[in-house]
């Protein structure tokens, strides 16, 4: 069946420590299970220290048809970042200010310019999401509407063009906000005068939230993805961007949370999520997906990042 691994973020030495823990070979140049086959959720690139390597062994098991892979929010915005808005050919579509220089700036500094294009243009053939047998796969949120969105808008502009970008780019388009929720997923607004710092630093107004379950029952703190414990212990509103997840629909795995738990676990009995912030000095996380309606904790395998934070 499956291996689902979730984001890498340039650590290419956590991500083949995996795949060897998982069963996975290096031959001829691709990693390969002699039954299974590895699905990743996206967000390749960024941050680490051995992105060209990521790419590479991911791009390598998916050509080979070892793996399957959906695009991220990181690989989305790269795609913008390098590509010129058509009615103004001196401006980027993902503008070139200093958050964004950095979040992007060890791709840049990793990659020959060849190398780099290359990438993006593999990028272009990742789906937003993948529906397979009993499976669903998707970089953040899940919603049926936005991705029929976003591949309508493929068929008809071609995939990741600069047209389709464009659009994907315009804020308030249905392209934008679909790919805002699948990629990058629902996000409320916080009481007034109050934000967040995310882990690179950046000072936030808004949550990323539990998409998948209803903000009935839940505070700002306990519907925070993740649980971040300094917001308010009171109720959410009741017109949170709710999009609550069946429990008889097929299990869904997420990457994008940045769940800091030293243990992973399902969020619910059919939702995972497979970032524990590798690039934070967390774990890289897959799940041993076989056929299984109701996920359990016991199917999870991590490797620590090589950078734990404490010196070593």
């Amino acid at each position: 069946m499956y291996d689902i691994i979730g984001d890498i973020h340039g650590h290419a030495d956590e991500l083949v420590e995996l795949l060897t823990k998982l069963g996975y070979a290096e031959s001829a140049g691709c990693f390969r299970h002699p039954t299974r086959q590895v699905i990743f959720c996206g967000d390749f690139i960024d941050r680490g220290p051995h992105i060209p390597d990521v790419v590479r062994v991911a791009r390598a098991m998916v050509e080979e048809d070892a793996a399957q892979a959906v695009m991220g929010n990181h690989e989305f915005n790269a795609l913008a970042y390098h590509t010129f808005d058509p009615d103004s050919p001196d401006t980027y579509l993902r503008p070139h200010n200093s958050q964004n220089r950095k979040q992007h700036h060890q791709t840049q500094e990793q990659f020959s310019a060849e190398d780099l294009l290359h990438a993006l243009e593999w990028f272009r053939t990742l789906p937003a999401a993948l529906e397979l047998d009993g499976l669903r796969i998707v970089h953040a949120c899940w919603n049926r509407a936005a991705i029929n969105v976003i591949n309508s808008s493929i068929d008809e502009l071609g995939p990741y063009s600069a047209d389709f970008l464009k659009l994907a780019t315009q804020k308030q388009h249905p392209l934008f906000n679909a790919i805002e929720c699948v990629m990058k997923g629902p996000e409320l607004n916080l009481p007034e005068g109050m934000t967040v710092t995310d882990k690179e630093g950046n000072v936030r107004k808004r949550i990323r939230i539990r998409w998948f379950e209803s903000p009935d029952q839940h505070t700002w703190a306990t519907y925070s993805l993740p649980v971040k414990t300094n917001l308010p212990h009171t109720g959410v509103p009741q017109n949170a961007p709710a999009m609550p997840y069946a429990d008889d629909e097929p299990p869904v795995f997420v990457g994008h949370y940045w769940l800091p738990e030293t243990s992973p676990a399902p969020l619910k009995p059919n939702v995972a999520c497979l970032d524990y912030s590798v690039a934070k000095h967390g774990m890289l996380c897959a799940y041993r997906f076989d056929g299984e309606t109701s996920l359990s904790v016991n199917r999870f395998v991590t490797v620590d990042s090589r950078d734990r934070g404490d010196g070593s």
